[in-house]
């Protein structure tokens, strides 16, 4: 049963009160705060709003330069590859920024259970190990009991060497009965965004359906928490609102996890804004740039250092490579967000534009007409498919500057041309279901993997820690002192070799084993190196899924 409860560890005062100083720190005070985040502690919020102040080329690189020592020093050279499931598009819910939105006309379809192993028999030939689980809420047409179902397809299918050995969820807040149902199915992390964590910017693009209730939506780790989950994963959708309110919004989350369970957000994702069925981007003012959105990536690292941090391919490549360095740690590759899309890409052959791609047409077309009820102090925005309100006079500053694509606006409120650019990137006849929304980055797991061992990376598909019950608050002990690198290094290497010898490109391949050589050396220690080596060797002799 639903409970009405009002959570008040989102100060809302206390964080218009640090974004009301809007100076520019001098490079002397970013130099000191970064000297303290190098000690991968953490910071305090007022830190915290000083550094999303600097605007200084000069203070950047101080940051930027801190916020990859201690990425390094938690997490080392290694990025985490996973990639979303899509298996429902049913929801009651009108997300104004959200293809799967209520309003939005267009074929509904949940996937069968032959047709959740099809789509994860294609995830396991690109060689994924670990999968994020997404749909929308519907507990007619998408109940918990078939939620259940698809976690245990998805563990139960095998493809030759391929396996899903980790299968993280994002669905729907929901009750601790059904939180302890999933913790029962075997999940890993249970991921859900709170999109924006200023209220009245989530009433506006939450006008209908249960997801309109803010504390309920905001309280849902904790009742995973009391569930049993204790690997959660945190987020927001910049874009909705001033970015500084809702950085400060994930640290104040990140600290009521920690004080309160001792155990705070497994990860923390930074998703952009993205075009959508029926979404235009120039009806959000609060847009980010590249400039911003980078800033923010290396400020939630130093903020709350022990964190994994994920980007999606939601970024164009270039760009997104530039963001791994400042404090990114998991990454998604070869993604789809329509519901049964790997398959149809897959029988489509490569030589076609993905299926997210093409869907990307409704970005600029507009279903059904929905109005959403203005927040106090707000302005609104009406027209054929989405209607948007937007507070005006609730957040410090005002948006930054650009779309997600590949130009950059200057003003700091988004314009109508940058929307129109990131819109228009792909306006193609629309051939499949539904994206949730548009992807950037439509390289193959195997072109992400090469270009991350080019550039001095070790991909990784490491699923141990779930696995060997290093979660929760097992899993801080080592992340926050560092430790984590003992196991996480040789684990990376050997999950890599596995994908180099089963799923790899010549090409690939190549650099991969080159990638594999230079990173042996970096395991601390001599005996464990050893072992690693001699694991190798078992690989090659056919064995899989060995690991500390």
């Amino acid at each position: 049963m639903k409970e009405r409860l009002t959570y008040d560890f989102i100060p809302h005062g206390e964080i218009m009160g640090l974004l009301e100083d809007a100076t520019e720190p001098d490079v002397r005070e970013v130099q000191d705060i970064a000297d303290k985040a190098r000690e991968a502690k953490g910071l305090s919020p007022r830190e915290v709003a000083r550094l999303l102040n600097a605007t200084r080329d000069e203070a950047l690189e101080i940051l930027y330069r801190a916020a990859h020592e201690v990425k390094e020093r938690i997490y080392g050279k290694r990025l985490v590859l996973f990639a979303p499931l899509y298996f429902s598009n049913f929801c009651v819910n009108n997300c104004v920024y959200c293809g799967y939105r209520r309003d939005n006309d267009f074929a509904r379809r949940r996937l069968t259970k032959d047709e959740v192993v099809e789509e994860v028999r294609v995830l396991e030939s690109m060689g994924h190990k670990r999968l994020a689980l997404e749909c929308g809420e519907d507990p007619v047409n998408c109940p918990m009991d078939y939620i259940e179902e698809v976690i245990e397809t998805i563990y139960a299918t095998r493809l030759d060497n391929g396996s899903i050995r980790r299968v993280n969820v994002n669905i729907a807040a929901t009750t601790v009965e059904n939180y302890r149902r999933l913790k029962a199915a075997k999940i890993g992390t249970y991921v859900l965004f709170q999109e924006t964590y200023h209220r009245p910017t989530y009433a506006a693009m939450h006008p209908s359906g249960p997801k309109a209730d803010y504390d309920w939506h905001l309280g849902a780790m904790d009742r995973a928490m009391e569930a049993g989950i204790d690997d959660v994963g945190i987020g927001a959708l910049f874009g909705l609102h001033d970015y500084k309110f809702e950085v400060l919004g994930l640290l104040y989350h990140a600290i009521h996890l920690d004080t309160t369970f001792g155990v705070g957000p497994h990860t923390i994702s930074v998703p952009r804004l993205r075009p959508a069925r029926g979404v235009t981007l120039e009806r959000f003012p609060h847009l980010v740039s590249d400039r911003d959105f980078k800033k923010l990536v290396g400020i939630l690292r130093l903020a709350v250092p022990y964190t994994g941090m994920i980007l999606s391919t939601r970024e164009r490549p270039g760009f997104r490579d530039e963001v791994f360095a400042v404090g990114i740690s998991q990454i998604s590759a070869g993604s789809r967000t329509g519901v049964g899309a790997y398959r149809k890409d897959d029988h489509d052959g490569a030589d076609q534009k993905p299926c997210d791609a093409r869907d990307a047409a409704h970005a600029a077309t507009g279903f059904g007409t929905a109005t959403a009820a203005p927040a106090p102090g707000a302005t609104m925005a009406t027209e054929t498919g989405i209607g948007i309100a937007v507070g005006t006079g609730t957040g410090s500053g005002s948006g930054s500057g650009s779309g997600t694509g590949a130009r950059t606006a200057e003003a700091t409120t988004g314009t109508a041309a940058v929307a129109a650019d990131v819109a228009g990137a792909a306006t193609q006849d629309v051939t499949c279901d539904s994206a949730q929304f548009a992807v950037d980055d439509h390289r193959s797991p195997d072109q992400i993997i090469a270009s991350l061992a080019r550039s001095g990376y070790i991909p990784s598909y490491c699923t141990a820690c779930y696995r060997k019950g290093r979660t929760g608050d097992r899993f801080m002990q080592f992340a926050k002192t560092g430790e984590i690198q003992n196991l996480c290094q040789p684990n990376a290497i050997l999950t890599f070799k596995e994908y180099l010898l089963d799923y790899a490109s010549d090409e690939t391949r190549q650099v991969g084993e080159e990638a594999i050589r230079q990173h042996l050396e970096m395991i601390p220690s001599p005996k464990v190196r050893q072992e690693t080596v001699a694991r190798l060797a078992r690989l090659e002799q056919g064995e899989r899924d060995l690991y500390f």
